[in-house]
């Protein structure tokens, strides 16, 4: 018989989540046309999340469930992609102030392993696979981020040499990676199409 949560347990869990508000924002208009939106968490919300870089949550958009992985925004705060799917789950277009409720994830998700990096770590040699594959979810999702975040094509396939040879090396984490942008002006959230309704502003 399934035992019911003790109210200690239930206020705990009442008190890890965290409640906010914020508005959808369009991205401003690039070359490629978008269909999702994204949201800034107050700065109240992302103090309260255990990492000041890419940190999954579960929770809530306007009472939609859902699960996903919040960006660092290089100020120390966080952003959410909406895909048009979500978005319109939780009965939203951009402009809306949306309600969300959400708390870290107990486990950190794997992440996606982009193509070339996959194909880079299959003909590597044998120990930069035993090192891959035993470090931590969140190590690995560290690895991919800082070779996704390379703004040249030359730079992306560097990294990728340079993350097999500290992987050959039994280097746990990409050195010289700054994680939440803050140090570094690496990472920044979406520009919105009215910037004049950011509310970080």
């Amino acid at each position: 018989m399934k035992k019911s949560k003790s109210s200690v347990e239930e206020g705990k869990e009442a008190a890890s989540k965290i409640r906010f508000s914020a508005t959808l924002f369009r991205p401003a208009a690039t070359a490629k046309a978008v269909s999702w939106t994204f949201l800034t968490l107050p700065k109240e919300a992302s103090a309260k999340l255990p990492s000041r870089a890419m940190t999954s949550v579960e929770g809530t958009l306007n009472t939609f469930p859902f699960r996903a992985t919040l960006e660092p925004d290089g100020q120390g705060g966080h952003w959410l992609k909406v895909d048009r799917k979500m978005r319109e789950a939780a009965g939203a277009i951009a402009g809306d102030v949306v309600m969300l409720e959400i708390a870290p994830v107990a486990e950190e998700p794997e992440p996606r392993v982009p193509a070339d990096l996959r194909i880079a770590l299959a003909a590597a040699q044998p120990k930069v696979r035993d090192v891959w594959s035993d470090i931590t979810p969140i190590a690995r999702r560290d690895f991919v981020h800082w070779i996704v975040s390379a703004k040249q094509a030359a730079t992306r396939a560097r990294r990728i040499e340079n993350a097999c040879d500290m992987l050959a090396k039994g280097k746990r984490r990409p050195c010289c990676f700054d994680r939440s942008g803050m140090y570094s002006n690496s990472l920044n959230c979406p520009v919105a199409d009215d910037s004049s309704n950011d509310t970080r502003r």
